[in-house]
């Protein structure tokens, strides 16, 4: 697959001492990319430089083999971000707020409306925007982002505070833009999506990236406690190594065996000391 994105020793230091620190990475077209880290780690500060909002000290960030300064109209065309700074015409209604861009890129009001029924906004179009509830703005820029099928999406923070169903939709709609090619970075908190989501993650701690792969690859190698839980017909359980299971067992009959290994936000735990809401 072609990496659409590019990022090499890319670093920006703030006064607070805050920043990121020669971060490596790439996201292919088709894939799903997971950012994550604690608050504050630099998470934003790497999407802004990708988007040209902020300048990077040293290192490289580029998509489509561009920076953000050599962008052109038709590159902006191909991008879009969603996050809770995005802006919207607070005295229009939902549906105006999003013709404006169907009609500006020249796309079917159809699209619009489907998808619009997709995340549960079509029965609320009439609303006017600044009266729209925090979940329902969050949908809003999703489905603006979406109208014109970017080939590069960042999302922050997708589904924070969606019920869900909704989240579920959500999940849908982003795996459906994988199979079309689009590469989406992908910042959340919600390790249970990063993993049913990201085809990789990156783990952030204090600018630095700590780890990257593939959540699954990641959960074994961090997977150091060799473990089962072993449950008995009368109700006690029992932490048996994986070396001494087959003893158990012969000795015992078991009512069923589950696997100990650690989650994904075990494994992030594990090597920064704090959790992802710190």
């Amino acid at each position: 697959m072609t990496d659409v994105i590019v990022v090499k020793n890319l670093s920006k230091a703030f006064a607070n001492g805050k920043g990121i620190k020669n971060i490596d990475f790439t996201i292919a077209a088709g894939e799903i990319f997971g950012f994550l880290g604690p608050s504050g780690s630099g998470k934003t500060t790497t999407i802004n430089i990708l988007m040209g909002l902020l300048v990077a000290d040293s290192g490289q960030a580029l998509i489509f083999q561009k920076s953000a300064t050599q962008f052109e109209e038709a590159d902006y065309a191909k991008i879009a971000l969603v996050s809770d700074h995005n802006g919207m015409y607070e005295k229009m209604t939902l549906y105006d707020n999003l013709l404006f861009y169907c009609r500006h890129y020249g796309l079917p009001q159809k699209r619009l409306d489907n998808l619009l029924q997709r995340v549960g906004l079509y029965d609320s179009r009439k609303t006017v925007a600044e009266k729209l509830s925090t979940g329902m703005k969050q949908r809003l820029f999703l489905v603006r982002a979406l109208l014109n099928t970017p080939k590069v999406l960042f999302l922050d923070e997708p589904t924070s505070g969606l019920d869900p169903a909704t989240s579920r939709t959500i999940h849908e709609i982003l795996l459906e833009l994988r199979e079309q090619g689009t590469a989406i970075f992908l910042t959340t908190h919600d390790m249970h999506e990063a993993s049913l989501l990201c085809d990789r993650v990156a783990l952030l701690n204090q600018g630095s990236l700590v780890e990257v792969g593939k959540p699954s690859e990641l959960v074994q190698k961090y997977h150091t406690n060799k473990v089962v839980k072993v449950s008995y017909p009368d109700g006690s359980e029992q932490l048996v190594a994986f070396d001494r299971l087959a003893d158990i067992v012969n000795a015992q009959e078991a009512l069923s065996i589950h696997s100990c290994e650690p989650t994904l936000e075990d494994v992030f735990i594990e090597l920064t000391g704090g959790g992802l809401n710190a």
